[in-house]
């Protein structure tokens, strides 16, 4: 049975108690071509996401998680149920333009730069001209692709790909946020990130609803979980709940001499059995070992080719933003306006520079860039030209 629902984390206790997403009683079935039954995807599910919230979707794969995400978008109807978002269907068409979502797969088009798809996806929600660049602008610098804009996206990496798609999923300034494995193919400092960044879009008052199989990723950001298996929902509940084990303690102290040691082992083992109490030394996980060993390499100013840290989290969405009590992450310190000033005062801006030859050929036609730098295109006439001297060879035509 599902576990009791409870208050969100006492950090955000002070947000208001708003529903953005309500399900009760939802249920999907697929049929086969004669409208028989073929498998019950998802079956009474109920379930209510606060506003400022993380709320993860867990479950094994094929469990139902996508196929409740599909539905909470429009892009299924449930068979049976009810589904709100805003207080409004999910078919709802000004209701949309209030979500952003990044599917598991980034769908994007191959032909276009950085620039080009985010300026696509911004006029997909009327944005001005001028805002339209202003995001992008921020949301490269963010996701740590400001380096490579003008690179088609088709020659890009599985991560950094994730990185343009979480780009592209917040370009509206969404209210509600919607990610489906979005550190699949990330390097650590890339999942790092991308919680710090959820945490602080919960912080400003968005919801987010994450999906993922990375357990390490959901413990670190989500407020609320439910664990799917079998399209029903096995357990729900926040993670303090669901994680807490009643029946035993931890006691954590610096190093002791070995006599003190030896006379509170005494003490314990006079109510527990020998075999009952552990012994071990406390050691940092993998990921902040593996961040501070980069940190050292940026330190000494190691150049890389491939996608950076993201500076800090875009302008736009950051808003007003609470301070946050976490401020030894990078992302959560320059969310705040105070810490961001303090950052910039101690680093004063670099004078600009111009490289005219880079200036010279980022301004050059895209028509007239040589043939070596022009690889799809040179392909198309090389392809051309084949099919013309073998119509001209069939026709028996001069070339």
């Amino acid at each position: 049975m599902p576990a009791t629902e409870t208050l969100p984390s006492a950090t955000r206790a002070a947000q208001p108690a708003e529903n953005v997403v309500v399900v009760r009683g939802l249920t999907k079935v697929f049929k086969d071509f004669w409208g028989r039954p073929k498998a019950k995807a998802v079956e009474s599910v109920d379930f209510e996401v606060r506003r400022g919230e993380v709320f993860g979707l867990l479950g094994p794969n094929g469990s139902g998680k996508s196929t409740t995400v599909k539905m909470l978008l429009g892009l299924l109807y449930p068979t049976k149920g009810h589904i709100e978002v805003f207080g409004h269907s999910p078919r709802h068409v000004p209701t949309k333009s209030r979500i952003g979502y990044l599917p598991e797969e980034s769908y994007l088009y191959r032909y276009l730069d950085s620039n080009e798809t985010l300026d696509f996806f911004g006029s997909l929600f009327d944005l001005p001209d001028n805002e339209r660049r202003r995001r992008a602008e921020q949301l490269l610098e963010m996701v740590g692709l400001s380096q490579v804009r003008r690179r088609m996206v088709g020659e890009f990496s599985k991560g950094m790909q994730r990185r343009i798609g979480l780009a592209q999923a917040l370009i509206n300034d969404p209210d509600l946020v919607i990610l489906d494995e979005p550190t699949s193919g990330l390097d650590p400092i890339g999942c790092r990130e991308v919680k710090d960044l959820i945490l602080a879009l919960a912080r400003r008052g968005k919801t987010v609803i994450l999906s993922s199989h990375l357990l390490a990723d959901v413990e670190d950001v989500c407020d609320r979980v439910v664990i799917y298996y079998g399209g029903k929902i096995r357990a729900m509940g926040t993670l303090k709940e669901l994680l807490a084990k009643a029946d035993s303690v931890r006691i954590t102290a610096p190093a002791l001499p070995r006599e003190t040691l030896q006379r509170v082992l005494d003490v314990i083992r006079r109510d527990v059995a020998e075999d009952k109490v552990r012994i071990d030394t406390p050691t940092q996980n993998l990921e902040s070992y593996f961040l501070g060993v980069v940190e050292k390499a940026r330190a000494s100013e190691t150049e890389t080719s491939g996608a950076t840290s993201g500076s800090k989290v875009a302008a736009y969405l950051r808003g007003d933003a609470e301070a946050s009590s976490q401020a030894g992450r990078i992302l959560d310190r320059l969310t705040q306006p105070a810490a961001a000033a303090e950052l910039k005062a101690a680093k004063p801006e670099p004078e600009e520079t111009a490289d005219l030859e880079k200036l010279d050929e980022l301004s050059r036609p895209r028509d007239d860039r040589p043939p070596d730098e022009r690889p799809a295109e040179a392909a198309k006439a090389a392809e051309l030209e084949k099919a013309n001297e073998k119509l001209s060879s069939l026709l028996g035509k001069p070339k």
